[in-house]
Protein backbone atom coordinates (compact mmCIF):
# COMPACT_ATOMS: atom_id res chain seq x y z
CA UNK A 1 0.00 0.00 0.00
CA UNK A 2 1.62 3.48 -1.06
CA UNK A 3 0.98 6.68 0.31
CA UNK A 4 0.15 8.78 -2.37
CA UNK A 5 -0.58 12.12 -0.23
CA UNK A 6 -0.79 12.78 3.14
CA UNK A 7 -1.21 16.35 4.56
CA UNK A 8 -2.20 17.45 8.21
CA UNK A 9 -2.96 20.89 10.35
CA UNK A 10 -3.26 22.52 13.08
CA UNK A 11 -6.20 25.12 14.10
CA UNK A 12 -4.01 27.30 15.61
CA UNK A 13 -1.34 29.45 13.14
CA UNK A 14 0.41 32.11 12.74
CA UNK A 15 -1.55 33.37 9.97
CA UNK A 16 -4.70 32.92 11.58
CA UNK A 17 -3.59 35.11 14.58
CA UNK A 18 -1.91 37.40 12.29
CA UNK A 19 -5.49 37.56 10.09
CA UNK A 20 -7.56 37.89 13.72
CA UNK A 21 -5.71 40.68 14.90
CA UNK A 22 -5.75 42.53 11.82
CA UNK A 23 -9.23 43.21 11.51
CA UNK A 24 -9.08 44.04 15.76
CA UNK A 25 -7.05 46.41 15.12
CA UNK A 26 -8.92 47.85 11.72
CA UNK A 27 -12.32 47.12 13.94
CA UNK A 28 -10.11 49.58 16.96
CA UNK A 29 -9.47 52.05 14.39
CA UNK A 30 -13.02 52.01 13.15
CA UNK A 31 -14.56 52.72 16.46
CA UNK A 32 -12.17 54.84 17.99
CA UNK A 33 -10.81 56.74 14.75
CA UNK A 34 -13.99 57.04 12.57
CA UNK A 35 -16.02 56.76 15.54
CA UNK A 36 -18.37 54.15 14.77
CA UNK A 37 -21.40 52.64 16.22
CA UNK A 38 -19.97 50.30 18.98
CA UNK A 39 -22.69 47.78 17.88
CA UNK A 40 -21.57 48.09 14.10
CA UNK A 41 -17.99 47.25 15.21
CA UNK A 42 -19.47 44.33 17.50
CA UNK A 43 -21.45 43.05 15.02
CA UNK A 44 -18.42 42.81 12.31
CA UNK A 45 -16.03 41.29 15.14
CA UNK A 46 -18.83 38.77 15.61
CA UNK A 47 -17.31 37.11 12.48
CA UNK A 48 -13.80 36.72 13.72
CA UNK A 49 -15.37 33.76 16.36
CA UNK A 50 -15.00 30.82 14.46
CA UNK A 51 -11.37 31.41 13.58
CA UNK A 52 -10.65 32.41 17.31
CA UNK A 53 -12.49 29.21 18.01
CA UNK A 54 -9.92 27.61 16.09
CA UNK A 55 -7.29 29.13 17.39
CA UNK A 56 -8.19 27.93 21.47
CA UNK A 57 -8.78 24.10 20.34
CA UNK A 58 -6.01 24.05 18.52
CA UNK A 59 -8.27 21.12 16.50
CA UNK A 60 -5.80 19.03 14.34
CA UNK A 61 -6.65 17.57 11.06
CA UNK A 62 -5.68 15.98 8.09
CA UNK A 63 -5.78 13.55 5.23
CA UNK A 64 -4.22 10.73 3.81
CA UNK A 65 -4.48 9.27 0.45
CA UNK A 66 -3.22 5.23 -0.52
CA UNK A 67 -3.37 3.11 -3.41
CA UNK A 68 -6.85 1.85 -2.38
CA UNK A 69 -7.89 4.10 0.93
CA UNK A 70 -9.01 7.91 1.35
CA UNK A 71 -8.58 8.54 5.15
CA UNK A 72 -9.28 11.91 6.97
CA UNK A 73 -9.99 13.28 10.16
CA UNK A 74 -10.95 16.27 11.90
CA UNK A 75 -11.41 17.09 15.63
CA UNK A 76 -13.01 13.95 16.50
CA UNK A 77 -14.72 13.11 13.36
CA UNK A 78 -13.09 10.41 11.62
CA UNK A 79 -13.95 8.49 8.09
CA UNK A 80 -12.39 6.11 5.16
CA UNK A 81 -13.68 5.39 2.22
CA UNK A 82 -12.70 2.78 -0.66
CA UNK A 83 -11.11 4.23 -3.66
CA UNK A 84 -13.11 1.46 -5.40
CA UNK A 85 -16.33 3.00 -4.01
CA UNK A 86 -15.92 6.64 -5.32
CA UNK A 87 -17.14 7.44 -9.47
CA UNK A 88 -15.32 10.80 -9.24
CA UNK A 89 -14.22 13.76 -7.51
CA UNK A 90 -15.93 17.12 -7.76
CA UNK A 91 -14.13 20.17 -6.64
CA UNK A 92 -15.86 23.64 -6.93
CA UNK A 93 -13.97 26.89 -6.48
CA UNK A 94 -16.09 29.24 -3.93
CA UNK A 95 -16.41 33.09 -3.98
CA UNK A 96 -13.99 33.23 -1.72
CA UNK A 97 -11.37 31.35 -3.46
CA UNK A 98 -11.87 28.62 -1.58
CA UNK A 99 -12.20 24.77 -2.96
CA UNK A 100 -15.10 22.90 -1.51
CA UNK A 101 -14.37 18.87 -2.55
CA UNK A 102 -17.06 16.55 -3.02
CA UNK A 103 -16.62 12.56 -2.93
CA UNK A 104 -19.26 11.16 -5.60
CA UNK A 105 -19.77 7.24 -5.07
CA UNK A 106 -21.15 4.93 -7.73
CA UNK A 107 -24.27 4.59 -5.75
CA UNK A 108 -24.78 8.45 -6.10
CA UNK A 109 -23.87 9.06 -2.47
CA UNK A 110 -21.86 12.20 -1.93
CA UNK A 111 -19.13 13.28 1.05
CA UNK A 112 -17.99 16.57 1.30
CA UNK A 113 -14.43 16.19 2.80
CA UNK A 114 -14.22 18.88 5.86
CA UNK A 115 -12.36 22.14 4.28
CA UNK A 116 -9.78 22.26 7.22
CA UNK A 117 -8.71 18.59 6.59
CA UNK A 118 -8.00 19.41 2.92
CA UNK A 119 -4.45 19.67 0.97
CA UNK A 120 -3.93 22.25 -1.53
CA UNK A 121 -6.11 21.30 -4.48
CA UNK A 122 -3.39 20.90 -7.15
CA UNK A 123 -1.48 18.83 -5.05
CA UNK A 124 -5.25 16.83 -4.33
CA UNK A 125 -5.81 16.61 -7.81
CA UNK A 126 -2.58 15.35 -9.19
CA UNK A 127 -2.92 11.89 -6.58
CA UNK A 128 -6.67 11.60 -7.21
CA UNK A 129 -5.72 11.70 -11.43
CA UNK A 130 -2.38 9.58 -10.88
CA UNK A 131 -4.52 6.95 -9.11
CA UNK A 132 -6.96 7.12 -11.85
CA UNK A 133 -10.32 8.82 -10.54
CA UNK A 134 -11.66 11.50 -12.08
CA UNK A 135 -11.45 14.86 -10.98
CA UNK A 136 -14.31 17.47 -12.18
CA UNK A 137 -14.12 21.45 -11.48
CA UNK A 138 -16.34 23.95 -11.16
CA UNK A 139 -15.98 27.93 -10.46
CA UNK A 140 -17.82 30.14 -8.93
CA UNK A 141 -21.40 28.29 -8.76
CA UNK A 142 -23.72 29.57 -6.23
CA UNK A 143 -26.32 26.89 -6.35
CA UNK A 144 -24.85 23.14 -5.79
Amino acid sequence: MNVQLTHHAQGRSRRTLAVVALIWFALLGLWLGLEASFWIVLFLGLFTLPACWDLITDRPSGLSLTDTTLSWFSGKRRADVSLDDIDHVQMNTRLDFSVKVTLVFKTGAKIHLPYEATPPDQALETAFTSLGIKTRRSHFQLMQ
